[in-house]
């Protein structure tokens, strides 16, 4: 007599296909203390992302599997403070990191800056410039596949999270370098760019901003360097000795914050926890999309 086999039954639950965007924030443009010195740009965000193209050089991200009904860590990364303090010089603060779940985008590098002996550029998702009314220094380093490298010399330009910062050319700030752009929002944005140097002093020129918020450097006694894009993760300009003049504006200039953007089927409803700030549009072509503009440490998104 055959033996009746039991099916034993299963309950599968269907993971979500999560493309991303994660931008951190840019570093802080640098200064330098003398007359002629000159800060470096801070570096853009780092870039991750899974449509269009990442930061880097790299190839693109893979997308997440995520369950539905599951909290998910997400952290918009604030950008790094500018170099301050009088009458000394410094450099800029790195960039703060952006995470969503597994995935972590590394802050920008701080631009360059010091008296006598100045710290170089300062590593990160993309590198700062450096700093230097002598020789220069060099540029920081970028994170693999979120940026890339600062400019060198005397006032080189933040790397970008797609090209890198322009080396300072005698009395000229490096440019920054320009930043990434995707489609994953259904248009193109760019975002990460790095910080423009200050110029030295001499009748120079300061460096632009690389695309994708990065900031211009400053002139002496004549301009102020400008921040970071907002949520764009750019670098902040570097700063001169007296960037704008006593009476004219700051020395100072701070990144910007970072940016998540998620992507997934339109079938899902995704709910923001507390802290976090974001908008989601109408769908098209079967997504939604959320964009996420602030939120904190330990904060978290989940779908249903």
């Amino acid at each position: 007599m055959p033996i009746l086999g039991v099916i034993a039954s299963q309950n599968y639950t269907r993971g979500i296909t999560i493309d991303y965007l994660v931008v951190a924030g840019g570093g802080g443009g640098g200064r330098e203390s003398f007359q002629s010195g000159t800060g470096g740009g801070g570096g853009g965000g780092g870039y991750r992302c899974t449509v269009t193209a990442t930061g880097g050089g790299g190839t693109l991200e893979t997308a997440l599997i995520l369950l539905p009904a599951t909290n998910y860590t997400v952290t918009i990364g604030a950008g790094g403070a500018g170099y301050s303090t009088t009458p000394s010089g410094g450099p800029g603060s790195k960039g703060l990191n952006s995470i969503f779940s597994s995935i972590t985008s590394e802050g920008g590098g701080g631009g360059g800056g010091g008296t006598s002996n100045p710290v170089p550029g300062g590593n990160g998702g993309s590198g700062g410039g450096g700093a230097n009314s002598n020789a220069g220094s060099t540029g920081g380093t970028p994170t693999a596949n979120q940026g890339r490298a600062g400019g060198a010399g005397s006032g080189g330009g933040g790397g970008g999270a797609n090209t890198a910062g322009a080396t300072a050319v005698g009395s000229n700030g490096g440019a920054g370098g320009n930043g990434v752009a995707t489609s994953i929002t259904g248009s193109s944005i760019t975002l990460g760019g790095g910080g423009g140097g200050s110029e030295a002093g001499s009748g120079g020129a300061a460096g632009v901003g690389g695309t994708g918020g990065g900031g211009t450097g400053a002139v002496y006694l004549i301009a102020s360097p400008t921040t970071g894009g907002v949520n764009l993760g750019g670098g902040g300009g570097g700063s001169a000795n007296d960037s704008g003049g006593t009476t004219v504006g700051t020395i100072k200039a701070a990144g910007g914050s970072g940016l998540i953007i998620l992507r997934y089927p339109e079938s899902f409803t995704i709910t923001l926890g507390a802290g976090v700030t974001g908008t989601t549009p109408a769908p098209s072509g079967g997504f939604k999309r959320t964009t996420i503009t602030a939120a904190g440490s330990g904060n978290t998104v989940s779908w249903a």
